[in-house]
């Protein structure tokens, strides 16, 4: 009976085999040996995937004629490999051997004849395919492992990090990192819901492959990423990474909160637009104040209220324009126009460079100090070790010199991670008291709400008027300006006596 031949041609899209031959080249080949071998075939079969698993479409399709066929069946294949790298594929085409389905197999780089000793140097081929498979996704691993061990992402750069060839490591992408910051403030402000934010990192031209917003779980495994820590979290465990973090502790940690409460679904449907709910609470019994609408003359309007969820209460309503006014004259307190914050920030970089020449030549200091230590250290042992001096005074004096040591050292390590510490926060302070300057002119109510709860405390709503305290450092601003635009020296004077703490932040205007 005449055999009829399969040929099967497989190319994996995995990296670990971009060194064998391409489909193209494979059916040239076996086209050229089938016709030297005086070889028809009957069937190609072309496959495009992994062999390191079992469950090839194509393959079991093959497979399952091989059983179906009447007539015997020959397969041609540029190698063992190509037909199987797993222990069930393998032993599939062996059985087939074994019962008489396959009675020939062909390839230009193989030797093979039906006979034991034939199966055997099959087994054997298959084998070292599994192997060569298995050593391969071990050595992957260990490599990845290793990378991250020493900080470095192992894998393509997730959405605000660019990937860098030279240091084989990831650093932030200019812009899209600021739209990673701004992405996770917003939410963590309460300002979007997945949906919402989807198209709000679409308006900045950040969209999917298919030109579509991102879907909400793809945001969600955005929102709870830890690279964006500076984290690598590999099987489950944590490591340091070493690269720099985009978004803040408090800030991630603000919207995993946030995301937690919205885990938990709410019965309403409906979501009204009352931005300043949640912002006060009720001055005369400590409850909520809950919003909602009312018509009046010239339309709906929206108002505030308290619950009255805590007893009786004899608080009223407010309009929210009126509220919104209120919490605008209160931040116009603590506002610092622009030409000021350039000034603020202009006086800011001199002291900095001033704090990085004190620490340069205050860490020579420790540096010098420690060296000294040191060479004590040395002379010491080397003195025990001549016999010039009895174990119990060594031991002593040792014992003495490297607690000096340990401690020059842990002071030149505190100051280091401290030195620089109150720069950033006095250009965040800076910053925000600027930004109150612009909102106070601003209808944006939920940035209103954002800075008031970051710059206030106890909020409440008393006779109609919202009334808070501001946070310090923010509460010495209306307490000290007075001073600083009177433009005399006893005003600056006064500033420096009454608030040195604070002194750097009010910059002298004049």
């Amino acid at each position: 009976m005449k055999t009829r031949f399969f040929l099967y041609a497989r190319k994996s899209t995995e990296d670990e085999e971009r060194q064998v031959m391409s489909i193209e080249a494979q059916l040239t080949e076996l086209a050229e040996f089938a016709k030297r071998e005086n070889i028809e075939i009957a069937e190609t079969f072309i496959e495009s995937k992994s062999a390191k698993k079992p469950g090839r479409k194509v393959f079991n399709e093959m497979m399952g004629k091989v059983h179906e066929s009447k007539e015997p069946i020959g397969l041609i294949a540029w190698h063992p490999d190509r037909l199987a790298r797993n222990s069930v594929d393998g032993g599939q085409i062996i059985y087939c051997i074994d019962i008489g389905k396959i009675v020939s197999l062909n390839f230009p780089t193989f030797w093979f004849e039906p006979t034991p000793q034939g199966l055997f140097m099959l087994q054997v081929a298959f084998g070292q395919s599994k192997y060569y498979s298995d050593n391969l996704s071990e050595n992957v691993k260990r490599g990845i492992r290793q990378k991250i061990r020493r900080g470095e992402w192992p894998t393509l750069a997730p959405f605000g990090y660019v990937n860098n060839p030279k240091t084989r490591n990831i650093e932030p992408d200019p812009v899209k990192s600021r739209l990673v910051v701004k992405t996770f403030e917003e939410f963590a402000h309460g300002q979007h819901t997945l949906e919402s934010l989807g198209r709000r990192l679409s308006f900045w031209g950040v969209v999917g492959r298919t030109g579509k917003p991102f879907c909400k779980a793809k945001l969600q495994r955005m929102l709870t990423n830890k690279v964006y820590l500076g984290l690598i979290v590999h099987n489950g465990e944590t490591y340091e990474g070493g690269f720099p973090a985009i978004v803040s502790l408090s800030v991630f940690e603000a919207v995993q909160k946030v995301l937690k409460q919205r885990a938990r679904p709410r019965k309403s449907k409906r979501k009204h637009n009352f931005p300043f709910v949640g912002l006060l609470t009720c001055s005369e019994c400590g409850g909520a104040i809950t919003a909602q609408f009312a018509h009046g003359h010239g339309g709906t309007y929206r108002y505030y209220r308290c619950t009255k969820k805590r007893g009786k209460c004899s608080q009223g309503y407010v309009r929210e324009d009126l509220l919104a006014d209120q919490l605008k004259s209160r931040l116009q307190n603590i506002a610092i126009c622009g030409g000021w914050a350039e000034k603020m920030n202009a006086q800011v970089d001199v002291w900095e460079k001033d704090n990085a020449r004190s620490a340069q030549s205050f860490a020579q200091s420790f540096k010098k100090k420690i060296k000294e230590t040191e060479t004590k250290l040395d002379k010491l042992v080397n003195a025990f070790l001549d016999g010039s001096i009895e174990k119990e005074t060594y031991l002593l004096k040792k014992d003495e010199l490297i607690k000096i040591k340990t401690d020059l050292s842990k002071r030149e390590s505190d100051f280091g991670r401290k030195g620089n510490s109150w720069i950033e926060p006095l250009r965040e302070w800076i910053k925000t008291a600027h930004r109150a300057e612009k909102l106070a002119l601003s209808d944006d109510f939920y940035e209103i709400k954002s800075l008031v709860e970051k710059i206030g405390t106890n909020r409440r709503l008393l006779a109609q008027k919202a009334e808070f305290e501001f946070v310090r450092p923010f509460d010495l601003i209306p307490k000290y300006r007075a001073f600083c635009e009177t433009n005399t020296t006893e005003g600056w004077a006064s500033v420096q006596q009454n608030a040195p703490e604070f002194s750097k932040c009010l910059i002298w205007s004049g």
